[in-house]
């Protein structure tokens, strides 16, 4: 079976494909990374497959701001549209770097693991989608970087993962509003060596569900309160900034 190689151990990983910054790398350097999907054919219908998930939904108070000059509200959504926000979503502070691929991709490099005498650099690449009723944060790749054996491993495993951020309309002034998130998970890992081929599948996906399942429990929660945090922390600098210039 191909080696497990967690892919965070802070976060928050389909192959075909979680969650502000330490230091901006310079990834010239670096060995070009291809996005590419793995398609199944009928060549490898017969190759066992441990399918694993996790799925997370929950739901957090949001602060209400107003600007007691210009009775101006800095909502949720107009965060998400700026730079800090993106980094909130991205909790770029847990990784090793990011950079931007386009208008709204972003390659993450996560810290790196080891595992007995491997080390593996995790990069993902996060699409960020914003409107003003919403935020969807979905991973188009996960790949590793190390030695061959490790890289080997990225022909034999998919991830996906899809956070869907809503917030309640709160036009109505007596009405609390919400931020709502749903995470979903799943994981895909080729089995193919000995003694696990012998193995039914099950005896793969059962622990790793329970695994999957408790880490995206533990860190789903984390990442809403650092995200509120940096919120709270957006929204005075322009409350400051208003008064500043009203005064």
């Amino acid at each position: 079976m191909a080696k497990a190689i967690p892919l965070c151990n802070k976060w928050y990983g389909h192959g075909q494909h979680f969650w502000t910054t330490h230091s901006l790398q310079n990834f010239n350097h670096r060995k070009k990374m291809v996005i590419k999907v793995k398609a199944t054919t009928s060549s490898d219908s017969n190759v066992k497959k441990a399918n694993m998930f996790a799925t997370k939904k929950e739901r957090i108070k949001l602060p209400t701001y107003d600007d007691v000059i210009g009775g101006k509200k800095f909502h949720i959504s107009e965060f998400l549209n700026q730079p800090s926000g993106i980094a909130a979503v991205l909790n770029t502070k847990a990784l090793q770097s990011f950079q931007s691929l386009d208008a709204n991709t972003y390659r993450c490099e996560l810290p790196k693991l080891r595992l007995l005498n491997f080390e593996a650099a995790p990069f993902i690449d996060l699409r960020v989608t914003s409107t003003e009723e919403d935020c969807l944060v979905e991973m188009i790749s996960c790949k590793f970087e190390g030695s061959q054996v490790v890289e080997e491993q990225n022909d034999h495993f998919s991830a996906f993962m899809k956070n869907h951020m809503t917030w309640n309309d709160d036009d109505d002034d007596d009405t609390e509003s919400f931020l709502e998130v749903d995470v979903n998970l799943n994981l895909t890992l080729e089995i193919y060596t000995r003694p696990f081929t012998m193995m039914p599948i099950s005896a793969v996906e059962g622990p790793g569900n329970i695994m999957m399942q408790a880490l995206v429990d533990k860190l789903v929660p984390l990442l809403l309160q650092q995200m509120l945090q940096d919120y709270d922390e957006w929204v005075q600098k322009q409350l400051y900034s208003v008064n500043q210039s009203s005064s």
